[in-house]
């Protein structure tokens, strides 16, 4: 990418032919689209890149075990085919940036024979509807082999278990992946800037966005031909701010995960819990170092300063404890996040855990703006097809065919399982450096590893013990438009979402690499870090944890 200054020079009152608003998985994966198919793309997002919803998800490329469930119990022909999508989705993201994503093993604990043959059909239906895309086929385990496949399960009551497979990903990393791709493709993108208004030609279409930048409070317009709404849970607003005489499509639905030690698993494999009173299924899944469980599903007005509470992580806590052979309890819990699940409205479903996680394209006769509602990140490259392709229909271009669906990533080619080795030999890391430069980068790392050789304090350790370097930190600004400690810790090197302890403990060698890059004088670095350690204290208390940060 451009540096975020560079980037302002570039967008500045100049003519697209599309524009993309909202930076998630569904928008960037729509402007890397758009701009592959010879498109001037502009991607303007409010925040941060794949700062809400999109970096708060399960971290599974699924296409929903509990979907193909409510499939075949309700006759749903619409949760059917969003199954089928995902599913054949599945294994080109896995293919896209096999850094950020892999198969993953899962297993389902069976406390009865019946329980062993319903679920075992229903995971070989799995394996069918993904046809040639199937990951590894389905297995019954006795309980022997289900123990020992899983240690940490509570052994006492299962006959079995059953084993099946889906994808794992890094959502947030595999975001600013697609915006760095889109990038590097000629696209042109910004971050911080939100959309404030509409400017219209003579016929009443869209034609230009008034945009603020959040950084310098700075109005500018920019002008395009098409303009494609991707942003998720405020896609209705953006819709109002087009057409104001629309009703309004989304209902949100509040989404928590929690992390844990992960040694009591015993294993890579991951569990799924397959029921709970309220009907929901449960994942416990080991992800970089920590095990993540996940989700609740509760229907919420506003994606508004979202966290996970005490009551929220004691559900979480109950079923995970039933289920695994230790007694996990609020004060092992390291980290909690809450994002907002953006769902088109139906009018059969009572609640959000009926509402299908399929997308929708709307465009608005009035005004021309194309939305992309509701979805899921696994389906995220085939939402952007449809969106795209509607937008090439108001730019009137019939022939500008998608190219996404076996496109690589940036530092995706020539990756490969042991190339971290030849990070560690070639650089002189630790295995453990090593492993985390490559999850996190690809084979662009040696591009990270260049900005911290420059200065022998960026080979530093962000922390005490950390895998994260403090060359990382000025590559993310320089590199990938970083401009806040959350920025960094949150979305690029992920050790908020892992750690809230570690997290304050890297705030104040973060706050001082940005404060130098971003021209910030000691006053103002000074009030980033504590502003942000606050921030961390804020979300524990709520989670019932500040006395352990």
């Amino acid at each position: 990418m451009k540096s975020r200054t560079g980037a302002l020079q570039a967008i500045r009152n100049r003519q697209f032919d599309v524009c993309v608003v909202g930076g998630g998985a569904t928008g960037t994966g729509s402007a890397l689209d758009s701009q592959l198919r010879g498109k001037s793309t502009l991607l303007l997002e409010g925040a941060d890149f794949v700062s809400h919803t999109s970096s708060k998800s399960t971290k599974l490329v699924h296409g929903g075990v509990r979907y193909l469930q409510q499939a075949v119990a309700d006759f749903d022909l619409g949760q059917f085919k969003m199954v089928r999508k995902a599913l054949h989705e599945r294994i080109h993201m896995l293919h896209a940036a096999p850094f950020l994503a892999h198969p993953l093993e899962l297993l389902v604990p069976c406390f009865s024979f019946y329980e062993m043959v319903y679920f075992a059909i229903g995971m070989k239906m799995y394996d069918v509807i993904s046809g040639k895309a199937r990951l590894f086929p389905t297995r019954i385990l006795s309980k022997a082999q289900a123990l020992e496949r899983l240690p940490g399960l509570r052994g006492d009551k299962i006959v079995g278990a059953v084993s099946y497979a889906d994808g794992q990903f890094d959502d947030a990393r595999y975001g600013i992946t697609l915006a760095q791709t889109f990038a590097q493709q000629g696209g042109e993108l910004l971050n911080y800037a939100k959309v404030v208004g509409f400017g219209r030609d003579a016929a009443g279409k869209l034609a230009s966005v008034e945009v603020v930048d959040q950084i310098s409070g700075e109005h500018f317009n920019v002008s395009a031909r098409a303009f494609v709404n991707c942003t998720g849970p405020h896609a209705d607003e953006i819709r109002l701010m087009a057409n104001p005489n629309i009703v309004r499509r989304l209902r949100l639905s509040k989404g928590i995960h929690i992390l844990l030690p992960v040694e009591p698993m015993g294993s890579d494999a991951a569990l799924l819990i397959p029921k709970t009173e309220d009907g929901r299924v449960i994942f416990a899944i080991p992800w970089l170092g920590s095990l993540l469980v996940g989700t609740t599903d509760d229907e919420i007005d506003s994606d508004e300063g979202l966290a996970a509470n005490e009551k929220e992580i004691a559900y979480l806590l109950k079923y995970t404890n039933r289920y695994l052979n230790t007694a996990y309890t609020l004060a092992d819990v390291q980290a909690a996040f809450a994002g907002a699940r953006p769902l088109v409205a139906s009018k059969d479903a009572v609640n959000t855990k009926k509402l299908i996680r399929d997308h929708e394209v709307e465009v608005d006769e009035q005004s021309g703006l194309v939305s992309i509602l509701g979805g899921k990140w696994t389906t995220h490259r085939a939402m952007a097809e449809d969106g795209v392709n509607h937008a090439m229909n108001v730019l009137g271009d019939q022939h500008a065919h998608c190219k996404t669906l076996d496109f690589l990533l940036a530092g995706a080619k020539d990756f490969h399982p042991g190339y971290w080795r030849e990070l560690s030999e070639r650089y002189s890391l630790s295995a453990e450096t090593a492993q985390h430069l490559a999850e996190k980068f690809g084979t662009a790392a040696p591009q990270v590893l260049d900005v911290a050789a420059s200065q022998p304090e960026l080979r530093q350790p962000l922390y005490p013990g950390s895998a994260a370097l403090a060359g990382e930190v000025v590559y993310c600004v320089r590199e990938e438009m970083a401009q806040s400690i959350e920025d960094i810790l949150a979305r690029r090197v992920g050790i908020q979402f892992h750690s809230w302890k570690n997290a304050i403990a890297a705030a104040p060698v973060v706050g001082r690499l940005l404060g130098k890059e971003l021209g910030w004088n000691e006053s103002q670095t000074t009030e980033a870090v504590t502003t942000y350690v606050e921030s961390i204290h804020r979300l524990s208390e709520t989670a019932g944890q500040l006395s352990r940060v």
